[in-house]
C-alpha cells in the first residue's frame, strides 16, 4: 500500500512537472508573440513618419527660395520675413530629433509645436503678401507658393496615414495582455503628430 502510495505520488510530481514547464511554455509562446507585434506596429509606424519627413525636408527647402524672392518686394516687412525663416530653422532642428526616433512622444511634442509655429508664420506671411500686387504677379512666387501648397497637402496626407499606424499601435499596446507586459519591454506610447488648431491656420496661397 506503502508503495503505491509513493507511485501515484511520484506520477502526480511528474504530471505536475510537465503542467508546470507547459503553463511556462505557453506564457513564453505568448510573450514572444507580443513582442513580435509590437516590433512590427512600431515600425509601422516609424515608417510612416518617414513618408512625412521627406515631405516635411521639401517644404523647409521651398521656404528659403519663397523668403528669399520676397525681400525684393518686400522691404519694409523685415521682421515678418525673420520671422519666417526662424521659425523653419526652429522646425529643421525639431524634426531631425523626431526623425532619428519617431517614437519619442517628447521628440514627437517638440515637432509638433515647432510645425504650429512655422505654420502661423507662413500664414502671417502670406497675409502681407496680399497687399503687394507686384509680388503676387511674380512668376517666380507664384511657383513656389504653389509647389509650397501642394506639399502642404501632401503633409496632411502623411500626417493622417502616420497618425493612423500610431492608433493602431497604441491600441495593441494598451490592450490586455500586451499592457501588463509593454512598458517591460521598452514600448513606451507613441504621439500623434497633429494640426495646427483650425482657428491658428492661415492659408499658405496667393490669390489672383
Amino acid at each position: 500500500m506503502m508503495r503505491r502510495v509513493v507511485f501515484l505520488g511520484g506520477r502526480y510530481m511528474e504530471y505536475g512537472k510537465y503542467l508546470f514547464f507547459g503553463i511556462i511554455l505557453v506564457l513564453a509562446i505568448m510573450l514572444i508573440g507580443i513582442y513580435n507585434r509590437l516590433v512590427q506596429l512600431r515600425n509601422g509606424f516609424k515608417n510612416a513618419f518617414s513618408q512625412i519627413d521627406v515631405q516635411l525636408k521639401r517644404r523647409y527647402d521651398l521656404i528659403p527660395n519663397l523668403v528669399e524672392t520676397a525681400k525684393g518686394y518686400m522691404k519694409h516687412e523685415r521682421e515678418t520675413l525673420e520671422a519666417v525663416i526662424q521659425a523653419r530653422n526652429q522646425a529643421i532642428s525639431a524634426q531631425q530629433s523626431a526623425s532619428s526616433n519617431p517614437a519619442n512622444a517628447q521628440a514627437m511634442k517638440a515637432l509638433n509645436q515647432a510645425e504650429s509655429q512655422l505654420t502661423n508664420a507662413l500664414g502671417r506671411m502670406s497675409v502681407v503678401f496680399e497687399q503687394y500686387p507686384d509680388l503676387k504677379a511674380n512668376q517666380n512666387m507664384s511657383q513656389l507658393m504653389e509647389e509650397l501648397s501642394s506639399t502642404e497637402n501632401r503633409i496632411a496626407f502623411s500626417r493622417q496615414a502616420f497618425n493612423d499606424s500610431v492608433m493602431v499601435y497604441n491600441n495593441a499596446r494598451e490592450t490586455f495582455p500586451a499592457v501588463v507586459f509593454a512598458s517591460a519591454f521598452g514600448f513606451s506610447p507613441a504621439s500623434l503628430l497633429e494640426s495646427p488648431p483650425e482657428h491658428e491656420k492661415q492659408p499658405v496661397q496667393v490669390k489672383f
